[in-house]
């Protein structure tokens, strides 16, 4: 099996959800159904069907965090060092046509959120700047076409 690797906070996040899902989502799901099955005949009662597809979901979600966090590598970002971006690493960088500053993390697939600055290790961006150090430019091919960044900072937060 292929190991996932995660940041602690990262595999935190997953257990939480995990624990959430089972404690709360799955008795409050259990509980819909068993209402919906009291109104009578289930081939036309909506409200079953949705509490059912709604378990569906949860049960897969509950499987697939099960496998992430037993396949889970946790790496502890505050104890790498080097001037080499790679995972883990908090990368600062400048926009080469608009200089418009940008900060990512480099974190696993199961942690990756672009909106909160964390990306994929599988992403363009992270994939780019894997193996370069600051003062290096790169250029990321996205959706809208290739950008360019210089590299002003490269930090293990």
């Amino acid at each position: 099996m292929e190991k996932v690797p995660l940041t602690p906070r990262g595999f935190a996040t997953l257990e939480e959800e995990l624990k959430h899902r089972q404690q709360v989502e799955r008795p409050r799901i259990i509980e819909a159904i068993s209402e919906a099955r009291a109104h009578g005949d289930l081939s036309e009662n909506a409200e079953y069907h949705a509490a059912k597809e709604s378990q569906s979901l949860n049960e897969g979600r509950i499987l697939e965090l099960e496998s992430i966090i037993s396949r889970a590598d946790i790496i502890d970002v505050t104890k790498l060092t080097g001037d080499k971006i790679k995972f883990g690493a908090t990368v600062k960088l400048v926009d080469e046509d608009t200089e418009q500053e940008r900060v990512y993390q480099i974190v696993g697939d199961p942690e990756a959120d672009v909106k909160l600055g964390r990306v994929s290790i599988s992403s363009p961006v992270a994939r780019a700047l894997i193996g370069k150090t600051v003062g290096d430019s790169v250029e990321v091919k996205t959706p809208g076409g290739a950008k360019s960044y210089e590299i002003v900072e490269v930090a293990f937060v």
